[in-house]
């Protein structure tokens, strides 16, 4: 009895890696704006925050200032004592600890109202006349003996007496404090409300966004829905109900779509071909096996019928080589493919002294393989060689040209020949026919031409050359995505 092999206790065990999904569309957009709208609305905040405070402090100082003027008024005695108005501008200023106080600083010692009996106030020292100054917060102790903070507004003034018996001139200044309790009270409420209307205006904000954002991506989730469609065989294609900045896209999928089942379709074509290419020769040898030739003669038909199939395998998949290309190639220069072409057609025809002319713009670009290049001018200039006395002429050229998309291309071979009678066009076309039976070829040449064109959505326009005088034959390839 043999024991179960086990892997090594060093084996590395294979582990699943997990790629993070990217973030959608709508959600991408969704943060991104939602974060752009909170740093508005903070900001805006913010702004209109200090805007209340420059405004409230504005209003502060405004009020301070005609408190003062009040005081202004003062009377002051033979001493040089303070005779403070009767009736103060506020009652506050009798109520000592209010919040709000006055100070009248002298030269000598300072008055103070009934208001500013308990708690200390910050010193004030004399201004200049006419100075005015407004400052705060700064410290004070309230009654209760709690630290505080005022704002103050001081102001320098000058006292004239009539004479010297009433003592001259008296500068002095006034100040007025108030408590920052009320300021903050008012900053306070304002916060409270407009962080409570900026909060609910940036939900509202938040929620009309999210639905502009699911309409305007709409589209997104209709091609979407239309691919699952063409997924499941429910629809042929994308439709053309679409916004413009979609249209590349959806008409990208449909010549996707459209390519795939034509290389499908030639696929399909090609193996038909092929196997209905392959019976005769397959029931050849069958009959041969069955009827009991003599090894001699079997060999023979075998080795024929081989060469045969092989012929005919050869042929069908050079076929469906040529009916394919690439949707999305990279541009190829015309001239250099021409070149090498018309070299090798020049040592063909040596014997005619066929002289080949190029008019190739050179911003010209064949949008395709290098191969469907090869074979569309190999047969159009090999077929005007063949027909020549002397000139050919090659003439390549942009095409037509939609707005976004890469321009079209435009081939045109003429020669000198005899030229292609007009009743004889649609014949010649057809596969294996000749324009002249005397002439040495196949009559492919054209219908590779054609079918090229096909699959690339060309047209092949074939009439006589008004400059030379023979044939001419004008290949149409039209402007791609």
């Amino acid at each position: 009895m043999t024991s179960p092999v086990h892997p090594p206790a060093s084996a590395p065990r294979a582990r699943r890696l997990r790629i993070a999904q990217p973030r959608s569309l709508q959600s991408r957009q969704l943060w991104a704006a939602s974060l752009g709208l909170v740093a508005f609305l903070a900001l805006a905040g913010y702004a209109l925050d200090r805007a209340f405070q420059s405004t409230a402090q504005s209003g502060m100082r405004e009020r301070l200032h005609s408190y003062a003027l009040a005081y202004a008024n003062s009377d002051f005695a033979r001493d040089g004592s303070v005779i403070p108005p009767w009736d103060p501008p506020d009652p506050r200023f009798r109520r000592p600890g209010s919040g709000l106080y006055a100070q009248i600083v002298l030269p000598q010692g300072q008055w103070e109202s009934e208001s500013a009996q308990g708690p200390k106030l910050p010193a004030g020292v004399m201004l200049p006349p006419g100075q005015q100054v407004f400052e705060g917060p700064l410290p004070m102790t309230r009654i209760d003996g709690r630290p505080g903070e005022v704002y103050r507004y001081g102001y320098g003034l000058v006292w004239g007496g009539s004479d010297e018996a009433e003592g001259g001139e008296i500068p002095y200044t006034v100040y007025i404090l108030e408590d920052t309790t009320a300021l903050g009270r008012q900053v306070a409420a304002f916060r409270a409300a407009l962080w409570r209307y900026l909060g609910g205006a940036g939900v509202i904000l938040l929620l009309l966004q999210m639905l502009v954002l699911r309409w305007s991506l709409r589209p997104l989730r209709d091609v979407i829905d239309e691919l699952k469609r063409v997924q499941a065989g429910a629809a042929a294609g994308m439709s053309e109900a679409h916004p413009r900045e979609l249209e590349p896209l959806t008409e990208s999928i449909n010549a996707f779509i459209q390519s795939e089942r034509e290389n499908l379709e030639r696929q399909r074509n090609t193996l038909a071909d092929l196997a209905h290419s392959l019976k005769t020769p397959l029931a050849v040898l069958r009959t041969r096996l069955d009827s009991g030739t003599g090894e001699d003669e079997l060999r023979a038909e075998l080795d024929t019928q081989l060469r045969r199939m092989n012929d005919l395998v050869s042929y069908q998949l050079a076929r469906a080589a040529r009916s394919g290309h690439q949707l999305f190639a990279a541009p190829v220069a015309i001239e250099p493919q021409a070149e090498q072409i018309v070299v090798g057609l020049e040592k063909v025809y040596a014997a005619k002294g066929v002289l080949c002319e190029f008019e190739i713009a050179p911003e010209a670009r064949f949008y395709g393989e290098v191969g469907d290049l090869q074979e569309l001018l190999g047969n159009l200039l090999e077929n005007a060689f063949k027909w020549a006395k002397s000139r050919v002429l090659l003439t390549v050229a942009e095409g037509a040209q939609a707005p976004g998309r890469r321009p079209g291309l435009v081939i045109v071979v003429e020669d000198d020949g005899p030229g292609i009678a007009e009743d004889r066009i649609s014949l010649i076309l057809q596969r294996g026919v000749r324009g002249d039976e005397r002439v040495q070829g196949h009559g492919i040449g054209l219908s590779i031409v054609q079918d090229i064109l096909k699959s690339y959505r060309g047209q092949l326009h074939v009439g006589r050359s008004q400059e030379l005088g023979g044939a001419r034959f004008e290949a149409v390839l039209p402007g791609g995505l």
